[in-house]
């Protein structure tokens, strides 16, 4: 892998990691339409680690709040949120990674991105009765935690999910992105740790290590990931969902299109 085809796939991880429109979706079409190898796996638990580091950057006040007080209802909320997702992996791994192989789900995926973000929406702006500021409970974060757990397959966007998840609860879209973002840190951080596991046991060589490619790819997930996470929230607090919807259900079409039809990449 070269320099800029690690900087291409660092700032395409960084920016589809917190945009609604699914990272793994995006890799595996780029990897399929312009022939970039897979990313080995040392470099790809790198640039996990660059978005990762995103997160923080952009919420350290909310995780340096829930370092200070540990037990606390957020942090049982995150732990809950993240168990549907753990169970998932675990007990179709095998299914999950022979989708990710051959794409075969890739265009259903986006479109169905691209129907959770639109519902969402639409359910979110229906004014409630009593018109007050909902409070999280346990079921909202179960919810959310399933919502995340659908999203394994590439082209399902986990962050559009499980805010999708939080709007469909009627929770606060500010706090909806928030929640997103903390969980994401241990979705990210677990595939860290896993694929760090693996790079003990010799999965892969260390001759296929290029520093260069890297640190440069790190960097620009890290940069990207930064940038996308504080433009999420803007957009969320501020707009709506609905251009990524219209993004991602395009995007869904045309690639049904080259799996059934054209056969131009798939």
């Amino acid at each position: 892998m070269n320099f800029l085809e690690a900087v291409i796939l660092g700032v395409v991880q960084g920016l589809t990691e917190f945009l609604p429109v699914s990272s793994s979706g995006h890799l595996v079409l780029m990897q399929k339409m312009f022939g970039i190898n897979e990313p080995g796996l040392f470099f790809d638990t790198m640039l996990h680690f660059g978005t990762l580091m995103a997160v923080f950057a952009v919420l350290w006040k909310d995780i340096w709040e829930i370092l200070k007080k540990p037990v606390q209802s957020l942090t049982g909320f995150l732990i809950l949120a993240t168990i549907p997702a753990v169970i998932a992996a675990f007990l179709f791994k095998d299914v999950i990674e022979n989708i990710f192989i051959t794409g075969k789900f890739l265009g259903i995926c986006f479109i169905i991105t691209a129907a959770l973000l639109t519902a969402a929406e639409k359910l979110s702006r229906k004014k409630t009765p009593d018109n007050e500021e909902k409070k999280m409970n346990y079921l909202d974060a179960l919810v959310i935690g399933l919502m995340q757990a659908i999203a394994i397959p590439p082209g399902i966007s986990r962050s559009g999910a499980t805010i999708s998840g939080a709007l469909f609860r009627k929770l606060d879209r500010d706090f909806a992105a928030r929640f997103s973002f903390l969980l994401s840190i241990p979705a990210i951080l677990g595939a860290v740790l896993l694929q760090t596991m693996a790079l003990f046991k010799g999965a892969e060589p260390t001759e296929s290590f290029n520093l260069i490619a890297v640190i440069s790819g790190t960097l620009s997930a890290a940069i990207t990931g930064f940038f996308a996470v504080k433009f999420m929230i803007k957009i969320i607090r501020e707009s709506s969902l609905y251009g990524f919807a219209i993004y991602t259900g395009i995007l869904g079409l045309l690639v049904l299109l080259d799996q059934y039809i054209l056969r131009l990449v798939f």
